[in-house]
């Protein structure tokens, strides 16, 4: 099975890029809740306590454990989210991007290339680099995965306290056939995204 490495990131290392940022985002799919993501140059060298991986292969145990390791001690993290409401205005890939390019703009430090889990976009003069399953491959991105990851499934266990009928602390916004199944009996409420089906059937 193939596990995240550093081996393309040390040649760019070589190259001269020192700072490499690695973004990814959680709740593309979602129908409800924003799209997050996450950026994080991470450190020189990585402790062997923690797995980083494609957060979707990760339990939520290895992601928390993950998470609290990355945020204390990359070199620089951040987050960016973008609400329902603007991916029902503009778009899921214009609202993917945007949340990529607020994310990079929140780092403390400048990156001077950037590693993306598949989606290609220009963001200003830096050197924006796609892989397909980055998050499959790239370690930095596969970290900036489970920020992503985690931040967004404590946004929506937040967003549980005001609307706990429709269980997102535990289907995260995602279709499964609780949610559904919830919708049914509730409606829908101003977290899902209009746009997306089958959401706009209960309108």
């Amino acid at each position: 099975m193939q596990t995240p490495n550093r081996i393309y990131e040390n040649k760019l290392k070589r190259k001269g890029f020192l700072n490499i940022v690695g973004i990814d985002e959680a709740g593309r799919g979602a129908w409800a809740g924003p799209i997050v993501a996450g950026a994080i140059i991470l450190p020189k060298r990585l402790t062997s306590k923690i797995k980083i991986n494609d957060s979707k292969k990760l339990t939520a145990k290895q992601r928390q454990t993950s998470y609290d390791w990355l945020i204390k001690n990359s070199l620089s993290w951040s987050v960016a989210s973008v609400s329902q409401e603007t991916i029902d205005k503009i778009g899921i890939q214009k609202s993917n991007i945007l949340a990529f390019k607020t994310a990079v703009k929140n780092l403390k430090i400048i990156p001077d290339y950037i590693l993306v889990d598949a989606i290609n976009f220009k963001y200003k003069k830096y050197q924006v680099e796609p892989i397909i399953k980055g998050d499959q491959k790239i370690v930095s991105i596969a970290a900036a995965s489970i920020i992503a990851k985690v931040y967004r499934d404590n946004l929506l266990k937040m967003f549980h306290n005001k609307h706990p009928q429709y269980g997102f602390d535990r289907h995260k916004g995602y279709g499964t056939k609780k949610h559904y199944d919830m919708i049914c009996k509730n409606g829908i409420c101003k977290l899902h995204r209009k746009s997306y089906h089958p959401i706009k059937g209960f309108m």
